[in-house]
């Protein structure tokens, strides 16, 4: 039968990742999915990005992925988050049509050279020697290759939870894949068992929209892709509505038909996300949980209610949608359900989501516990680079923490692990303020260029847009203004204490006062006191100007965790022998095997003391 040089199992945003950035890499890629119309589904929410997310959807774009040129060419409504906050935190987040995405993502794969779809379910990862050699399907069929990059999901050994009924599957009207997580444990990877879910889709006609609120899309905003346009297609609002104590009285009367409080779900939903039964029975005092109605595309009257997420019967989600206010009409078109589904430990693998016990053997998306598109993504498109490498005989592609949020969430998962459902938040971040969505495709479109990913040309666009931000950095910090003059036609955005006394101050002085607000750089490009620039050198100056102290701090915290980073640890250290560690400490440390003091530094539990009793131990046992 057929070879391949790497065969990626799954086609979800993992998978496609993965298999995108492969290809473009050189290499011939085979990837089998269960059903090909729905590559690239968006199975729970249809929308791209959001708090967190949305960094990792530049990032993705900055090492020429899809997923923001394509959330781009979808997108029927754009919001941008966190508005009132420090640039750190910003987020953009897409409304997306979904079929119109999978129909795009599908078409880009099939366009793209090198990719080979194929529809078939995987069983077993043939390995001999350590190394993996390939793949059966369920048809008993070998395809031969000596990367297998697993991106499976949910649907390893899925089931699905309405109620008292179980249904085996990997996502509703799909089959899973049962005998693929057998063989992964019979590779000798320990798994565990992860819950999530999906709420109604709702017939749009049969909601009150008049009684609900209407979010508009915001019309200032700027694509997720560095090489997209704006979107073409109508931008339609969202409605948002709340429970009401009738909706929490049904679930607390009826909470024993909830399989997640019956005890039939074993597996461990997320805590940041949790269904409509854990915040009526968590959070009891409130007066009702906020429910937005997300449209699902142009051409459908489904629309997705968002908030009211829940695993119980059907005859009983009736009587909660019909419960909240606006909706005491709505026709359910297809049910809430959870699904439960294997996971494999993350810490059983390498930076480059290798399995660290078989060559060969990635990773990537839900199956390492993850929850998110964008983490999913995120997670592909590294194993499909590091796969390659490999193939390559190079030197493996890792970001670590300062670098990227990708580097924070996958060193994360591969340090310390996860209970639950992952998500990555700007918290988890150390150095968010230099990890900003808008500067992605500068911190990271240099190693895209060098691993082929990207275009030349793109990247001298690239190039030019961070010359302009240097040469108005040196305008602006040399060039004068006079206040209240030259500000006359933008005082409504500033305080009366900048347009009362004549002054005479350098741009970038005034731009660092308190009182001066967002937008100010396209403010001063208006009244011609600075040269037209692209918008997204224009915010980086801004934001770079205003926080250069906060960010020259964040640089120095930076350059001491590269200092850990470069303190290299030995792989056959006992750390069982090294005095002063806890014994928690010696057990992580030797089951995680860190390859950097920078990488023990951010296991779960580690101290200042602990770091230093490494260095002394490593000193001392060195002949």
């Amino acid at each position: 039968m057929e070879d391949f040089d790497i065969i990626v199992v799954g086609g979800g945003h993992a998978g496609v990742e993965a298999a995108y950035a492969a290809s473009k890499m050189g290499f011939n890629v085979g990837l089998f999915t269960i059903n090909l119309d729905t590559i690239g589904r968006m199975p729970c929410s249809p929308s791209i990005g959001g708090l967190g997310k949305s960094h990792l959807v530049k990032e993705i774009d900055a090492l020429g992925g899809l997923m923001a040129e394509v959330a781009d060419s979808t997108a029927i409504q754009y919001r941008i988050l966190n508005t009132k906050k420090g640039p750190a935190v910003r987020a953009t987040r897409t409304q997306n049509d979904r079929r119109l995405y999978e129909m795009t993502i599908k078409s880009r794969l099939e366009m793209q050279e090198g990719i080979f779809l194929r529809q078939s379910r995987v069983d077993k990862i043939v390995v001999k020697d350590g190394k993996v050699r390939g793949i059966l399907d369920n048809t008993g069929t070998f395809y031969k290759t000596k990367v297998a990059i697993i991106t499976a999901g949910t649907f390893l050994s899925g089931t699905i939870h309405v109620g008292e009924k179980r249904i085996p599957a990997g996502r509703a009207g799909e089959e899973g894949a049962y005998k693929l997580s057998r063989s992964l444990k019979l590779l000798s990877l320990t798994t565990g068992r992860h819950k999530t879910g999906t709420p109604p889709r709702l017939n749009k006609e049969t909601i009150e929209l008049a009684e609900l609120k209407r979010q508009d899309p915001d019309e200032d905003y700027m694509p997720l892709g560095f090489s997209s346009s704006i979107s073409s297609l109508p931008q339609i609002p969202c409605y948002i509505t709340q429970t009401s104590s009738l909706t929490h009285t049904l679930i607390r009367d009826n909470i024993t038909s909830s399989p997640l409080y019956s005890g039939a779900i074993t597996g461990k939903p997320a805590r940041y996300c949790p269904s409509l039964e854990d915040k009526v029975m968590r959070f009891g005092d409130r007066g009702g949980h906020q429910v937005i109605i997300e449209p699902e595309g142009l051409n459908t009257k489904e629309v997705y209610a968002s908030g009211l997420g829940n695993s119980m019967p059907i005859e009983l989600q009736w009587e909660i949608v019909r419960s909240v206010p606006g909706l005491e009409k709505a026709e359910i078109m297809r049910p809430a359900y959870a699904i439960e589904y294997d996971y494999v430990h993350p810490t059983q693998l390498r930076a480059t989501l290798q399995t660290k016990r078989i060559q060969g053997l990635y990773l990537a998306g839900q199956v390492n516990g993850t929850s998110g598109y964008e983490e999913a993504a995120a997670q592909g498109i590294m194993a499909g680079i590091n796969a390659a490498l490999q193939l390559k005989s190079a030197k493996p592609f890792v970001l670590d923490r300062s670098q990227a949020y990708i580097g924070v969430m996958i060193d994360d998962l591969t340090t310390k692990g996860t209970s639950e459902p992952y998500r990555i938040f700007t918290s988890r971040a150390e150095y968010r303020l230099m990890l900003r969505e808008t500067n992605a495709v500068f911190r990271l479109s240099k190693y895209a260029a060098r691993l082929g990913l990207i275009s030349k040309k793109r990247y001298n666009n690239i190039k030019e847009i961070q010359n302009q931000i240097e040469s108005t950095k040196s305008y602006i910090s040399r060039t004068y203004i006079v206040i209240p003059r030259d500000i006359q036609r933008m005082r409504t955005r500033y305080t009366n204490q900048d347009t009362q006394a004549s002054e005479k101050i350098t741009i970038e002085r005034f731009l660092k006062r308190p009182s001066a607000k967002g937008g100010q750089i396209q403010d001063l490009i208006k009244n011609k006191l600075i040269q037209k620039i692209h918008p997204l050198a224009a915010f980086e100056v801004e934001v770079e100007t205003k926080y250069e102290g906060y960010i020259k701090r964040q640089q120095r915290q930076i350059k001491r965790f590269k200092d850990l980073e470069g303190f290299v640890l030995p792989q056959d250290i006992d750390y069982n022998n090294i005095a002063g560690l806890s014994n928690e400490l010696k057990d992580r440390l030797n089951k995680i095997r860190p390859k950097t003091l920078g990488q023990a530094s951010c296991i779960e539990g580690m101290t200042p003391a602990g770091l230093q009793a490494i260095q002394i131990g490593i000193k001392f046992s060195t002949p």
